[in-house]
């Protein structure tokens, strides 16, 4: 609703893991990089890992954009908590490959030959798990199998997994170790920093079609940086909700006050660990508060929409 007020042709902040998006910071440059060599130089077990928030799923989005250009087959998946007949069926059916037995050795066998295909005629294949940081140790000891399906100088199948810090952890256990001997490339996505965070914001807004026309304050870039700690899926969180709220002020300028109030309802903060550890549990009377408050905002906009519609012209009103 605020594309038409800012000059912008798309919605510069969506969640959505849109690769045309993708900013390329040293770190995620360098990310790429290790992903997309190890696919092609066939090193078979690739690692990428992130905290929440940035940027694993559009990273992998924007390798998959030229794994498809590349026409390399791929299979991704993205739901994690599959038992292995699950993961072994939606891995084929994603692969296109058609199976009409449900034995596990004949499907590993159909799939072996598959890959054999492939190889022989030059080309590779490609698995990547998204969350894989869910995945059973069963599953996990599944994909290290998978592993052997090789020549005597390659890998036949490249698999990238994709996981938050905790999959670093699980890997590092005793009984995964065989698995973890097998990783031989390992990439990571961070956090932005202050310079990085101006400039996410500024090639977004480029992107969805801004003129260049200043939208943010540089203080209030300032401010989204400290309450996201950099986090590109917060960034995008607080902007979003900046450019709603300026609209309905019609504000042309997004302000650090701004920033400030939207911080404050999203309970985000210069150290959200330690707020969250040393605030108070909230009282009833205080949640009650807060409800009033907020139907007090629903009736001010209800308010400016009604005097907007009012200055309307007629045949606008029909």
């Amino acid at each position: 609703m605020y594309k038409e007020f800012f000059g912008l042709r798309a919605n510069p902040f969506n969640v959505n893991p849109d690769p045309r998006y993708l900013f390329l910071t040293r770190h995620t440059e360098e990310a790429l990089a290790c992903l997309t060599y190890g696919i092609q130089s066939r090193k078979g077990f690739v690692l990428l890992t992130g905290e929440v928030g940035t940027g694993k799923t559009t990273l992998i989005n924007k390798l998959l954009e030229w794994l498809r250009l590349q026409q390399v087959a791929t299979a991704f998946i993205f739901n994690s908590r599959m038992n292995v007949p699950q993961f072994l069926d939606y891995m084929m059916a994603d692969f296109g490959i058609p199976t009409d037995s449900r034995s596990k050795s004949q499907v590993l066998m159909k799939l072996y030959n598959w890959l054999l295909d492939r190889y022989r005629a030059g080309e590779t294949a490609v698995l990547i798990v998204d969350e894989a940081q869910n995945l059973s140790d069963e599953v996990l000891e599944e994909i290290r199998m998978m592993t052997n399906l090789e020549t005597f100088t390659e890998k036949l199948l490249q698999i990238v997994l994709v996981g938050q810090p905790e999959l670093e952890q699980r890997l590092k256990q005793p009984h995964l170790r065989q698995l973890r001997q097998r990783l031989t490339l390992r990439a990571k996505t961070h956090p932005l920093s202050l310079e990085e965070t101006k400039a996410y914001v500024t090639q977004r807004l480029r992107i969805a079609g801004s003129n260049g026309q200043q939208i943010f304050d540089p203080e209030a870039l300032l401010a989204i940086h400290r309450y996201s700690n950099g986090i590109p899926r917060v960034v995008n969180l607080i902007c979003e909700h900046c450019l709603v709220s300026a609209f309905v002020d019609q504000h042309k300028l997004v302000t650090t006050n701004l920033v400030e109030a939207v911080a404050r309802d999203f309970d985000l903060g210069d150290n959200n660990t330690a707020q969250a550890m040393t605030t108070p549990p909230r009282s009833a009377a205080s949640e009650k508060f807060d409800l009033v408050e907020a139907l007090r905002t629903l009736t001010t906009l209800a308010d400016r929409l009604r005097e907007s519609e009012q200055d309307l012209p007629n045949e606008r009103k029909l």
